[in-house]
């Protein structure tokens, strides 16, 4: 690969995790559904359970898996930030194998000479 098209490569996964960081969230997302306090609903006796009600889980500073309730209201921003997330990763390992490969080049040139 030329040191051009490499380069322009870089460029655009840096400036795609500058625009995925902006939004991503860390963690999964997760659908419940459940049954209320009304024990007269028909969720308590064969009928559709409410929901989905989402939660956020991810593994917390101390190694425990932790959480948050998402409120309806946030749902698609929620599940486009985890999703901005998940790609944001992707592209970094990409980023990463070009770095590595900008590294080995540079070091086949230097001992060309």
């Amino acid at each position: 690969m030329s040191s051009i098209r490499h380069s322009t490569k870089r460029v655009a996964r840096l400036r795609e995790l500058d625009r995925l960081g902006r939004r991503m969230l860390f963690g999964t997302v997760s659908e419940t559904y459940r049954t209320c306090g009304q024990p007269a609903c028909a969720c308590h006796h064969g009928g559709p359970k409410h929901g989905p009600h989402l939660q956020v889980s991810y593994r917390g500073d101390a190694g425990k898996t932790t959480g948050y309730h998402v409120p309806q209201v946030l749902a698609d921003t929620v599940r486009e930030g985890v999703a901005a997330w998940q790609r944001f990763q992707e592209v970094a390992r990409t980023l990463a194998e070009l770095n590595r490969e900008h590294a080995w080049r540079r070091h086949a040139k230097r001992s060309a000479r």
